[in-house]
């Protein structure tokens, strides 16, 4: 199909290690090293990704240990000029959804209008109990949270000291409350949501800008993606006008004997203790017993050479996809970031 929005890549910033063997995002990174979070956001911005993306977790990782989200993404937008910002499944309950909205505002100003509110009811259940704060196990009240606590960010973002807002809902109350200055962008900063559940995607089809889902292969993105079109037919929004995005790791090198030395290297890494990665094919590919690139790797990630990692692309904007939000495995060096700027993205660009 004909994509509406040119294509983008964005870049997902590690505010984590995760170490070896479980290969979950960053597994290139023995520990966390603050500074580099910068580093690489700068190095990002100038090589021309379209967009830069932080997790939002309170603990996650090696040893637990991960930067705050929105601290960090603060601090990019100040070291940085032109790639869109984000926070990936930004946290609901991390932060009261009118103080949310006011933040969100601050930054889309002081970034000259750069930020992609992806907004969700944040994950992990043990993390938020670990921090004392509310996360409801069952997902429909979760959901009406979660939605009402959108409504009230809207809500602020049109209101001014000639019209301040009072908004009392089930969930949240504010009294005469003005969200000034407000955003830069009009008539609001591009809202996304991801995942698939029904009623995330009603939420989409009805308020969205853009959609995002984690990486889970072409099948399983052709399913989603259908459902999301069902989602907007019901609605009567027109599918093509959201912004479509995957998310996932990649793993890329000149060539593949590059791509099987990286893979050795960070399963090197795994820490002591920790379950190691029982797949034959994987085994196979590292030992040199076959050329042939693991399942465990392609099913959902891009994973190749630069004309591979092109060629997979491809697949999905077939699908539609638009957006693609990359998870560079060899983080935090810069060997495959830059690569993928210098030989896969000019591919795609207009």
């Amino acid at each position: 199909m004909t994509n509406m929005y040119p294509t983008r890549f964005g870049y997902c910033v590690p505010i984590f290690a995760w170490p070896g063997s479980g290969l979950f995002r960053t597994p290139g990174f023995a520990a966390l090293e603050p500074s580099q979070a910068l580093t690489t956001a700068w190095l990002a911005d100038a090589l021309g990704y379209d967009s830069i993306w932080v997790a939002d977790h309170l603990m996650l990782g090696h040893e637990q240990s991960i930067l705050e989200g929105w601290t960090t993404l603060a601090a990019i937008a100040g070291s940085t000029s032109r790639a869109r910002l984000g926070i990936i499944h930004q946290g609901h309950y991390f932060r009261h959804p009118a103080v949310a909205a006011k933040m969100i505002a601050t930054l889309d100003q002081l970034s000259g209008g750069r930020f992609i509110y992806f907004a969700d009811t944040g994950t992990r259940l043990s993390e938020h109990r670990a921090y004392g704060l509310h996360y409801p196990e069952d997902v429909r009240p979760r959901m009406d949270d979660f939605l009402e606590g959108l409504d009230l960010t809207l809500k602020l973002w049109a209101s001014s000291e000639s019209a301040p807002l009072t908004f009392e809902g089930k969930f949240y109350h504010v009294h005469e409350a003005v969200c000034a200055p407000p955003p830069v962008q009009l008539p609001h900063p591009p809202i996304w949501f991801g995942e698939a559940h029904p009623i995330t995607l009603d939420a989409c089809a009805r308020l969205g800008q853009g959609w995002n889902s984690v990486p889970v292969g072409l099948e399983t993105m052709k399913t989603r993606l259908s459902a999301l079109r069902e989602a907007c037919a019901n609605v009567g929004r027109d599918f093509s006008t959201l912004e479509i995005s995957y998310e996932t790791q990649i793993l890329m090198a000149p060539t593949r004997d590059g791509v099987r030395e990286q893979l050795r290297m960070m399963l090197a890494l795994t820490p002591d203790g920790a379950p190691t990665l029982n797949d034959a094919g994987v085994d196979d590919f590292i030992a040199g017993r076959t050329a042939a690139y693991p399942s465990y790797l392609t099913d959902a990630w891009l994973v190749g050479t630069p004309d591979e990692v092109a060629g997979q692309i491809e697949t999905y904007r077939a699908l539609g996809v638009s957006h693609f939000m990359l998870w560079f495995m060899d983080a935090p060096r810069a060997e495959g970031m830059t690569l993928f700027m210098e030989q896969v993205a000019p591919r795609f660009r207009g």
